[in-house]
């Protein structure tokens, strides 16, 4: 679609001309070179219209299509392939944006404890908690009664990874931990296993839960 071209208005390219091809424009909205040459003024440098821009004017924002925070949304998937990322469709824009912009330092701890908990904090923009088992039983230095300590010996390999949502919202909860687990599949270290668990704020009617808005009873399975 061609930009809109301001019916008064003609060509900033008139200045540049020699004065015989600027004779009579002045004042004269009909000027036909004026006018003829606003259409190469807005396919090269612009004339003003947002949603058209020039030449010119894409080749001073090339820059903002580099920027996670600022480019156009239909540029992210081609973004996100720069750094060999795939982004999921069931993500927010918010999302996609905020995960681009952290990978490249992700990258960095991947395959570790630190590296997965801000894998899930960047993805979900949930509190994180992984617990790790196999350790010497140390009761308040290794372990924790109830949280982190198996009596009996702990099974190799394994780790629990706790998620905690801040509203209990039976919607957000399927979308984070479908999420969630993909991201811990995609991101643990093969020979491992693992147990997800998402806490949700505890039930006060009239302080965190109103009854058929975003009350659940019982547990929603991860």
């Amino acid at each position: 679609m061609a930009p809109t071209i301001p019916p008064e208005r003609l060509s900033s390219y008139l200045d540049h001309l020699p004065a015989i091809y600027r004779a009579g424009a002045e004042g004269d909205e009909t000027h036909f070179l004026g006018r003829f040459l606003l259409a190469f003024e807005a396919l090269l440098s612009g004339i003003g219209d947002p949603e058209r821009r020039g030449l010119e004017e894409w080749i001073e924002s090339l820059h903002e299509l580099f920027d996670p925070a600022r480019a156009p949304v239909e540029f992210l998937d081609w973004l996100a392939s720069w750094v060999a990322l795939t982004l999921r469709e069931d993500w927010e824009e918010e999302q996609k944006r905020r995960f681009i912009a952290r990978i490249v330092p992700l990258y960095r701890i991947r395959g570790t404890k630190a590296g997965l908990a801000e894998m899930l904090r960047t993805y979900t923009d949930m509190g994180v908690e992984i617990y790790e088992f196999g350790s010497a039983l140390q009761v308040g230095v290794t372990s924790t009664v109830g949280v982190d300590m198996l009596i009996g010996g702990s099974p190799p390999h394994y780790f629990r990874v706790k998620l905690f949502l801040s509203k209990p919202d039976g919607d957000a909860l399927r979308r984070q931990t479908r999420i969630a687990r993909a991201i811990i599949d995609q991101e643990k270290p093969a020979h491992t296993y693992y147990d997800l668990e998402i806490e949700t704020p505890t039930l006060q009617v009239g302080r965190t839960s109103t009854v058929g808005v975003d009350t659940l009873l019982g547990t929603e399975e991860a």
